[in-house]
Formats: C-alpha cells, structure tokens, sequence
C-alpha cells in the first residue's frame, strides 16, 4: 500500500493550505526518473509520518497548476507549509537529498 496520495487540480489549492508541511511531487506518468523517485519518497513518506504529508500530482492533468508553478521538468519536488512555497527541488534525488529538502 502506498503512502503516497494522489492530488487532483480541483483539490490543490485546498490541500496545500492544509495546516502541516505538505511536499508535492509533480510528475508524469511517461516520466523514467519519475518513476524512480516514487520508491525513494514511499520511504520518505514513511521516517515522516505524522511530520510530513507527500502528495503526487500528474502534470498532464493538472495543467493549469503546472503553469501557475512554471513546471517545466519532472520530476519537480516543492515543499509548502502553511500553503506557502518553502523550498524546490528538480530532477531525480536520493533519499538523503530528499531528507534534506524536508528539514
């Protein structure tokens, strides 16, 4: 089972505006290095549970919320707490990068 939650356009604004740290991992299904980092954030996901929320968000369907972020690779890691952008991070990352980010 996956920790991971997928995030549609409709719910983005509400969801990031959630109390907490929230990541998102804006990515595409065709997307190799994409594909690589979801084992990567499943374990990050689970060291910060209850610390951090991860939502994967697919940028072919939620177009508009790629243009708002000027989304331009995958993958593409932003951190939001409160529903403010703290931090970005693009391309493929290890998971000790990816601790990093979050801290």
């Amino acid at each position: 089972m996956s920790s991971l939650k997928l995030l549609e356009e409709q719910n983005f604004d509400s969801t990031i505006a959630s109390k907490g740290k929230i990541l998102i991992d804006f990515y595409a299904d065709w997307c190799g290095p994409c594909k690589m980092m979801t084992p990567i954030l499943e374990a990050l996901a689970q060291e910060m549970a209850g610390k951090l929320t991860i939502y994967k968000l697919d940028v072919d369907t939620a177009q508009k919320v790629s243009a708002k972020f000027d989304i331009t690779s995958v993958p593409t890691l932003i951190l939001f707490d409160g529903g403010v952008e703290k931090k970005r991070i693009i391309g493929l990352k290890d998971l000790q990068t990816m601790r990093s980010l979050v801290s």
